[in-house]
């Protein structure tokens, strides 16, 4: 189950460090370090409304086994390695749901999920996306306003500010994607028997926060391509500015408990801060490869989830 956390950082690094780079605000390696850091913090942060979302109040754990998680977490990690090794943003959370969800159909069927905590997940899922072009779309807005009329060398003040949102950004993807982590291992103890009840032990969330943080020091930079500069052409006020939405969206999204695709969030804000002040420069025909992946990741993955579920079955 650690190994889905570490991936997750290693899948999501180029995405949260795409922005200051692909706009010459931070150095590599010290933007990577501050994602690094604040990666780290995220998941002993703004609660645990997320693992519970995704441990206890989508699947009947009485229904559950230690094959349906190691099923999830192996296709899961499958999944995520083929996107990045294509350079393609797609959604661990949208895989993590689609790997939980199919793993568990074909142990269970359709009895074992909790509709309400269905309903939950994928109206945030759906949502996701779209709040973070409208962020990414006001946040530009608002800020072209205020600093109309400013020189050329507003965008020093803008690269600075870049080290600020990148610290919020990893921070907000540590707390909301190290929850789901969170929540898969704690549903693995309640399914072993080892607890009786769904409580994050502390050791889980240390555990969690160093995978993530070792991940994203050791992955990302195709995604940094197709995220700098293959949607839209960064410079300083977006990449400040689509930062700033998508951490106070998945920051939001954190404390009430809704598992959002941080990679959605953050792609779309960057989308949206692009349209706000040209619609035509973005570059249509990346956005839709990128959504396409999105689309298909839920299937994709339940299918596989249920195909090693079987055959792991059959072995033990």
């Amino acid at each position: 189950m650690l190994a889905y956390a570490f991936f997750n950082g290693f899948n999501n690094s180029g995405t949260l460090v795409a922005a200051p780079i692909s706009t010459r605000a931070l150095p590599p390696r010290l933007a990577v370090a501050l994602a690094v850091i604040a990666e780290f913090v995220g998941p002993f942060v703004f609660g645990v409304a997320v693992a519970a979302t995704v441990g206890r109040d989508f699947l009947d754990t009485s229904a559950l086994n230690m094959n349906v998680l190691l099923a999830t977490a192996i296709a899961v990690i499958a999944w995520n390695a083929v996107t990045w090794f294509l350079g393609i943003p797609s959604s661990s959370s949208h895989a993590l749901i689609g790997g939980l969800g199919g793993a568990a159909f074909a142990a269970a069927g359709i009895a074992v999920f909790k509709w309400d905590g269905i309903l939950k997940i994928f109206a945030a899922l759906l949502l996701a996306p779209l709040l973070g072009f409208v962020g990414g779309y006001l946040f530009l807005k608002i800020t072209l306003f205020l600093v109309q009329g400013a020189s050329p060398r507003i965008n020093t003040v803008f690269r600075s500010l870049q080290s600020v949102t990148t610290i919020a950004l990893a921070l907000s993807h540590g707390a909301n994607d190290g929850q789901k982590a969170m929540g898969l291992i704690t549903l693995g103890l309640v399914v072993l028997g080892a607890q009786s009840d769904f409580t994050i032990p502390r050791w889980v969330t240390l555990l969690v926060a160093g995978a993530l943080a070792l991940g994203v020091a050791t992955g990302g930079y195709r995604i940094i391509r197709t995220l700098g500069g293959k949607m839209y052409r960064l410079r300083p006020i977006h990449g400040l500015t689509s930062q700033a939405a998508a951490a106070t969206i998945i920051l939001g999204s954190s404390v009430l408990g809704a598992p959002v695709a941080t990679t959605q969030v953050i792609s779309t804000a960057i989308l949206g801060a692009g349209a706000a002040e040209r619609m035509r420069a973005v570059r249509w025909g990346v956005v839709t490869q990128i959504l396409m992946a999105w689309l298909i990741t839920i299937p994709i993955v339940a299918l596989g989830a249920a195909i090693v579920y079987l055959l792991l079955a059959r072995v033990f």
